[in-house]
């Protein structure tokens, strides 16, 4: 029995007797997700078709109407005046059915010597790749913007916590200079992520076992900006390690956001004080007219779980896999997509958010004016004077305790008190916040000079990204 003309249109429809059912339809169509490919589609038919041709293995005229029937599509696709119909399951069915009606007979050749399994990968990778090179630049221009806010905030000191305790002041550019440092990190896994989505083409594949037609796999590689072809086959359209390894570094650059707009979460409330979100970056409440909510720094702080969800979600779906192709690999791009909008959203807001703030060098001067910051270097000032340091550690640990029970911090200290740990009190090193951070001058410490040579640095590998 021929088949009916719902499963005609569709690229498996001449081995079915009748059409898919409604449910299962649903179930396997992936146009709504994967229509954003078109243009990675095209590119990959047409380097196809033009090897086609010049392999003689379709007429050349064929190809030459193949490639002009490709450039219609592409334009009515760039238009929006391109018309989806029933059966096209996916973009690679509509672009080859709307083809086929432009060129007749000619662009029912294209998928000579293919299979949607080599094809869909090798969109994909070309999509990866695009979309990295721009995620690159967003990503240069949040850490710009760190850049800058540590340069003007030089000389500004906080405290710096640990389990969200003061713990010993720091600058303020010596911090964000952290994230600029995570940040970095990231580049290195995204250009490893670049470095996947263009190494081998998989085109040339077919569906497991390569195809039976003397292709031109270099050719097309190099077309597509491959490093070379894939080597075997059935792992080129099995393997989803580009997708992972991008999933891997957006996972990881989520983490980093989220961190990032923990901090300004925090720094942002009155009880911290340290900077103001700018109104553009905030929201109000509906309820309570004097609320200003850093908005952008707590969604930035909730997008992490679900990038790291994507990331996971493409894990569970590719384990236990057999080789080679198995429908289950549509579900790649739900979570890919998501992780890529997600940054998409994420990387200009997180940007704007640092390069508009307002930091309140007066309320970290207020946070640093008085406590224990400055325990470790008393301590420190013991060990210098021949003192071990485990010994130290207890003499200062008592001495805080004396000055919590007092109710004072250390620079109020009395003669006593000093005189009970073994401080000589004409004989102390400086305990003011910037006493503290000037002492720790090795690199990579909060002292000024080397918080000036590493945005120094820091700007010297931003400027070398190109």
């Amino acid at each position: 029995m021929p088949a009916d003309d719902t499963t005609r249109g569709r690229l498996w429809g001449g081995r079915f007797a009748g059409s898919p059912d409604e449910a299962f339809d649903r179930l396997n169509d992936s146009l709504p997700v994967d229509r954003r490919l078109w243009p990675h589609d095209l590119r990959g038919s047409r380097a196809h078709a033009r090897m086609l041709g010049a392999q003689g293995i379709i007429p050349a005229e064929d190809a030459a109407s193949i490639l002009a029937g490709l450039d219609q599509v592409g334009q009515e696709l760039g238009s929006g005046e391109f018309v989806f119909q029933p059966g096209d399951e996916d973009i690679h069915t509509a672009v080859e059915r709307r083809l086929t009606e432009i060129a007749g007979d000619a662009g029912r050749r294209v998928h000579t010597a293919r299979s949607r399994n080599d094809q869909v990968i090798t969109d994909v990778l070309l999509y990866v790749r695009e979309t990295l090179e721009a995620q690159e630049g967003l990503l240069a221009e949040l850490m710009s913007a760190l850049l800058d806010q540590a340069e003007s905030q030089i000389d500004s000191i906080l405290p710096g916590y640990t389990h969200l305790q003061r713990a010993q002041p720091v600058r303020l550019a010596h911090h964000l200079l952290a994230y600029v440092a995570m940040f970095d990190r990231d580049r290195t896994r995204l250009r490893i992520a670049w470095a996947a989505s263009r190494d081998e083409c998989p085109l040339g594949s077919g569906a497991l076992s390569g195809v039976g037609f003397p292709v031109d796999r270099e050719a097309v590689a190099t077309e597509l900006g491959f490093e070379r072809p894939s080597a075997n086959s059935m792992d080129a359209v099995g393997s989803r390690d580009a997708l992972a390894d991008y999933l891997h570094f957006a996972a990881q650059l989520g983490v980093h956001l989220s961190r990032l707009g923990a901090e300004f979460v925090w720094w942002s409330s009155e009880e911290c004080g340290f900077v103001e979100v700018a109104d553009s970056f905030a929201s109000g409440s509906s309820m309570l007219p004097q609320k200003k909510n850093p908005d952008a720094a707590e969604l930035a702080r909730a997008k992490a779980a679900r990038i790291t969800a994507d990331a996971a979600g493409l894990g569970g779906v590719l384990a236990g896999l057999p080789l080679a192709y198995n429908k289950d690999l549509q579900e790649d791009k739900h979570f890919l997509f998501d992780a890529i909008d997600t940054l998409d959203l994420l990387l200009p807001a997180v940007t704007g958010m640092v390069a508009t703030a307002t930091f309140r060098p007066d309320r970290m001067n207020d946070a640093t004016a008085s406590g224990f910051l400055a325990a470790t270097d008393l301590a420190d000032h013991l060990v210098r004077s021949g003192t071990p340091f485990r010994r130290a550690h207890e003499i200062v640990g008592a001495l805080v305790s004396a000055c919590v029970a007092a109710g004072h911090g250390l620079e109020e200290a009395s003669a006593d008190q000093l005189a009970a740990a073994g401080l000589d009190p004409d004989d102390l090193p400086g305990l003011t916040a910037r006493d503290s951070v000037e002492l720790k001058q090795t690199r990579g410490g909060t002292a000024r000079r080397p918080v000036v040579d590493a945005l120094d640095a820091a700007r010297t590998r931003l400027g070398t990204w190109a």
